[in-house]
């Protein structure tokens, strides 16, 4: 039986380099997903590059334009940074949502990132607020926006010796905007979603300004519903608008369809999200 290969890194040089050297190794921060699909024989390990310890990769940088996140930042403490609070408060709803106490204590938003699952809770968010990933090796680095990120199911634009380093969030004006997180699954907690959204409003006077949507679960990557976006912006919320919203956005994609849930079920929850959203934008407004 061929033994199991361990090394851990002390810091950032050591863990891009060991991350270069043994690119059949996965990095392993919080392990709550990658232990569960090796344990479940749905992944084959023989090696992982621990990167847990690399204080770098674990800090929340509050710069002047933008919020650094280092990938191996629990969702914890996200949940608890005061600057995430104030100027990414979806991203604190969606780490909040991620399984019990437990896993958002030792989870980490890289992990999250990297298993590029079309359920991943934290993905529809970054969507949102346009992050950018910093991808760094042996030769240098790059920074690449999420939309260029995700490229196909659990396939991501990481290259070979790459290690996902930090996620970049510009700091934007929201202070007219609503926003909200929706996670849809089997029960009220610690489930996979069948279907979650990302939204973000400014409504004046009864009409929609601007409108950001994105979801998960619905693809085999997180998407913007940029048709129905477009279709919202400029008009007053009124029942006919509610109603061709549902109708936009249940028909501008076609579900992926697994054991989790059914891409009818898929549609037509996407479709009742978006009207709970803009009944209650109209009411607050």
């Amino acid at each position: 039986m061929k033994d199991f290969v361990y090394h851990k890194a002390d810091n950032l040089p050591e863990a891009v380099a060991l991350n270069a050297a043994y690119p059949d190794y996965p990095p392993l921060a919080g392990g709550t997903d990658l232990i569960v699909q090796w344990r479940s024989g749905i992944r084959k390990l023989d090696g992982v590059v621990d990167i847990s310890c690399v204080d770098e990769l674990k800090r929340i940088y509050d710069e002047k334009k933008e919020i650094e996140i280092g990938a191996c930042a629990t969702h914890s403490d996200i949940i608890g940074n005061a600057a995430v609070k104030k100027h990414l408060p979806l991203l604190v709803q969606a780490c909040m949502s991620i399984g019990a106490t437990q896993i958002q204590n030792r989870g980490t938003i890289g992990g999250n990132i990297m298993n590029a699952s079309p359920a991943g809770d934290a993905l529809p968010v970054l969507l949102i607020y346009d992050a950018e990933m910093l991808l760094q090796n042996v030769k240098g680095e790059r920074w690449v926006p999420v939309r260029d990120f995700f490229k196909s199911y659990r396939e991501t634009a990481l290259e070979s010796g790459e290690l996902l380093a930090k996620i970049r969030f510009p700091k934007r004006d929201f202070f007219d905007y609503r926003g909200a997180y929706y996670k849809i699954g089997t029960r009220r907690a610690q489930a996979i979603s069948k279907v979650s959204m990302c939204v973000m409003a400014s409504v004046s006077h009864g009409a929609i300004k601007d409108i950001m949507i994105s979801l998960g679960s619905m693809a085999p990557v997180p998407v913007r519903a940029r048709g129905t976006e477009a279709l919202l912006k400029g008009k007053v919320i009124d029942d006919n608008l509610i109603h061709t919203a549902e109708r936009s956005l249940a028909d501008e994609f076609n579900p992926i369809d697994d054991v989790r849930s059914t891409a009818q079920y898929r549609s037509y929850v996407c479709g009742a999200l978006i009207v709970k959203f803009l009944r209650e934008s109209r009411i607050k407004k």
